[in-house]
């Protein structure tokens, strides 16, 4: 082996790897609260890539008994434009598992008050192989940034 060789394998050494940080919602609209969650879920590792889950419109309604004033291609579009998001998907349809395993994140990083297809996750995901850290991530001035309080004062 040569120096150059030796060199290349002691910087490759020292590069962080990325890990993948997956968060999921409706982002019906992007406030400061959807931008502090996307900086905390970055902030969980050092060299983080930010993985946007889109709620489909149909599932919205299921969870939250209305529409999105947006739909989920305009949302996608919307989340895309965030300079902290590193890739948008959407979520299934029928089933929340298949897209998270073919993205296969490090971490879930989940909203305060996130509920839905949380209960049995981590079981879900380890039948399924996949070892995930699943973390709750803290509220950002909850009176004030949510989208229905915000629709409200308008």
């Amino acid at each position: 082996m040569n120096y150059l060789s030796i060199y290349l394998l002691y910087i490759m050494s020292k590069k962080t790897v990325e890990k993948k940080i997956m968060v999921f919602g409706t982002f019906d609209g992007l406030h400061l609260g959807h931008i502090n969650f996307f900086k905390q879920a970055k902030n969980l590792t050092k060299n983080s890539f930010l993985i946007v889950s889109i709620a489909r419109d149909k599932n919205v309604l299921r969870i939250k008994g209305k529409y999105p004033d947006k739909n989920e291609q305009d949302r996608i579009t919307l989340v895309k434009k965030c300079k902290l998001v590193d890739q948008v998907v959407l979520s299934g349809i029928k089933n929340h598992l298949p897209h998270i395993v073919k993205m296969c994140p490090d971490i879930i990083a989940l909203g305060y008050d996130q509920k839905a297809y949380v209960h049995n996750l981590k079981k879900d995901l380890k039948n399924k192989g996949i070892l995930i850290k699943i973390m709750r991530l803290r509220p950002f001035k909850r009176a004030v940034y949510k989208n229905h309080l915000l629709k409200k004062r308008r």
